[in-house]
């Protein structure tokens, strides 16, 4: 018997250590391109049944300085705060201190709903009607400034409901701040003690914690910008600049948490093995809720709900001034990944999909452009100003023949690349336009993301 365990044991080493030598070289070429040793930089981990077969860093964690990025640098994760706030929440229905049905006036007594009845589950799922602060003019222009969260509140008060709770969807960062406010209330902690003593330090979260500008905090990455926001260009050191010090107590409960790959990690595993909710609570954490219509959010409660080549998947993106990240579990074959980047003109999401999808041995094919001819003629009828049925905006302008994207007049321009004669996309990106012309010869834009879709009619 003794024999045999250790046969078994010494296979599933040396099915894991292939998987590593298997995927390694992929990992490396995927990363090493998106992100030079030369310029800010990524750090990246991928676990296939709870261990670890790849854990690296490229790039820059200091300009300046020339400080190589390691796995271990800690930096901003933005959004994927949302997951501890959301667990926090769902930790506090465990003890029976509240319930998900529960109205926000419950715990923020005077808070405006506009005659409508918004529950904490409303705010988990984005679909309390409620406009994110992110994108106010007065938060924007004070964003650098310490204020309280009564100030903060009160800012909240000012936003328009843009929809009845439940009609629609509509991600709000305003949503995840309140619910760090009812934590607060009801812990009598703060959300920074509450997720520090409950969660990072039965998790041995070391690396761990809730953001701050003033503490030393050992191997803290620094942030970038890039200047002319060249999204679609190869990386060039004088575009870029020392990004923006934001001020965390301005994003709390969405988005205010520096961690590192290895504690999303061990983070990840928690989750999974229901050491800190149940597996009911996890489930519903887990589930695509729909709207009143019956159509889904293709969200839940802190983490979105998605598909890689056919394969469902969890996870979350994440971004602040000057750093983006991106998590990904695919529950059906245990595989979780995690990229971290401390530039704010990268999105992580395109690499950490494709390694998703290689080491659950499904990757995507790779786009051939290479007998690609366009057309002049159609490229001058598709440009032009394009409303989508999700509301927004997108301009095509076309120079030198050549196609850019635009997602309003004050944004800048993304180029983007033909892999058919009138399906368009975007560099490491699974984002598409295609553009389709009727018997009139009036042009329509199709929309794509992997799960989500939109279409639009020529407007301008």
């Amino acid at each position: 018997m003794k024999k045999l365990n250790l046969t078994l044991i010494l296979l599933f080493v040396i099915s894991i250590t292939g998987y590593s030598q298997n995927f390694e070289k992929e990992f490396d070429l995927l990363l090493s391109k998106e992100y030079p040793t030369s310029g800010p930089g990524a750090t990246a981990l991928v676990a296939v049944n709870g261990k670890v077969i790849y854990q690296k860093a490229f790039g820059k964690a200091n300009l300046e300085l020339d400080v190589d990025m390691s796995v271990n640098s800690v930096l901003e994760i933005g959004s994927l705060t949302k997951q501890f706030t959301a667990v926090s929440i769902l930790m506090l229905v465990e003890q029976g201190k509240l319930k998900l049905d529960d109205e926000i006036t419950k715990y923020i007594k005077d808070y405006p709903t506009h005659g409508h009845k918004i529950t904490i589950h409303h705010l988990l799922t984005h679909t309390s009607g409620m406009g994110s602060f992110t994108a106010s003019d007065e938060w924007y222009d004070n964003r650098k400034k310490d204020f309280t969260k009564k100030y903060f509140i009160n800012l909240f008060k000012k936003l328009p409901m843009h929809f009845a709770p439940g009609e629609k969807y509509l991600y709000s960062n305003t949503g995840y701040y309140l619910l760090a406010s009812v934590i607060e209330k009801i812990s009598n902690k703060t959300y920074e003690e509450f997720i520090t003593e409950f969660i990072f330090k039965p998790l041995e979260m070391k690396n761990s914690s809730y953001g701050s500008r003033s503490k030393i905090i050992l191997n803290r990455a620094s942030g970038y910008h890039n200047i002319n926001d060249k999204r679609d260009e190869e990386f060039n050191k004088s575009e870029t600049v020392n990004g923006d010090a934001l001020n965390f107590n301005n994003y709390d409960g969405a988005g205010a948490i520096l961690s590192t790959v290895n504690d999303l990690f061990l983070w990840s595993r928690a989750i999974r093995n229901n050491k800190l909710i149940s597996e009911e609570n996890k489930i519903k954490a887990f589930t695509n809720y729909q709207l009143i219509d019956g159509k889904n959010t293709n969200y839940g409660y802190g983490w979105a709900i998605d598909e890689i080549n056919g394969i469902s998947s969890i996870e979350h993106s994440g971004g602040t001034s000057s750093f983006r990240t991106n998590s990904i579990y695919l529950p059906k074959n245990d595989v979780f990944v995690v990229v971290f980047t401390n530039r704010n003109f990268s999105e992580p999401n395109y690499v950490s999909t494709k390694m998703a999808a290689i080491a659950s041995n499904k990757p995507y094919k790779e786009i051939d452009t290479s007998n690609i001819t366009l057309d002049p003629a159609f490229l001058k009828k598709i440009v032009g100003t394009y409303e989508l049925d999700n509301g927004s905006i997108r301009i095509i302008s076309e120079e030198n023949n050549e196609l850019y994207s635009q997602r309003g007049p004050n944004r800048s321009k993304t180029k983007i690349y033909s892999d058919e004669n009138n399906r368009f996309y975007f560099r490491n990106s699974f984002k598409n336009l295609t553009f389709k012309l009727n018997a009139n010869k009036q042009p329509s834009i199709f929309y794509e993301n992997r799960m989500y879709k939109s279409k639009g009619v020529k407007v301008k």
